[in-house]
């Protein structure tokens, strides 16, 4: 494989990039085993991102011709014991032809460089545990975080809780599609 001759450049995802990265989401799951799983249309991710009150962002990584090549989708957690937002990184993905290149690494210095700018303390993201991705997660100074264990509740056990759950009415401050705060609802 020849490698392109010069390192993609990281930017924000703008809307015209939403193809190409959905069919770079589509490459991942299909990578992860799971391309039945993965149900994600351009409609869904230009609303997530772009949409009146985004809460995913995301930065591609662009070759010469401003094509993307890769990309991070990624949204603000918050540490309760630090008191400050995060990052989760929820995908990180390059195409096949331009691993190597740097650009993974320079989507998640992207990334790290906003923690540090914002004051947040912390690039949080999951790997699923074959990938050969954690030679060079560690090379960056990544640490697994084998003490937590993930958990996950969907589909009809998400439901059935939801059915058992207190009804409460809707804040009057409360807005469609805006993050809650102040004890109100989204």
């Amino acid at each position: 494989m020849t490698l392109p001759a010069t390192a993609p450049t990281i930017r924000p995802a703008r809307p015209q990039d939403v193809p190409a990265v959905v069919a770079m989401v589509h490459e991942l799951a299909d990578y992860e085993r799971a391309a039945d799983q993965c149900r994600l249309t351009g409609a869904q991710l230009d609303t997530a991102l772009f949409g009146p009150a985004p809460a995913l962002f995301g930065h591609v990584a662009v070759d010469d011709d401003d094509l993307p090549v890769g990309f991070a989708l990624w949204f603000l957690n918050f540490s309760t014991w630090a008191g400050v937002h995060g990052i989760y990184l929820e995908d990180l993905y390059v195409r096949p032809a331009h691993r190597g290149t740097g650009a993974g690494r320079a989507l998640l210095a992207t990334l790290a460089a906003l923690c540090v700018r914002r004051g947040y303390r912390r690039l949080d993201w999951w790997m699923i545990d074959w990938n050969p991705a954690a030679h060079f997660y560690a090379s960056i100074g990544a640490e697994p975080m084998t003490e937590w264990v993930p958990y996950r509740l969907s589909g009809a056990a998400l439901e059935a809780l939801a059915a058992t759950g207190v009804t409460s009415t809707t804040h009057p401050d409360a807005r469609p599609g805006r993050v809650p705060d102040r004890g109100d609802e989204a």
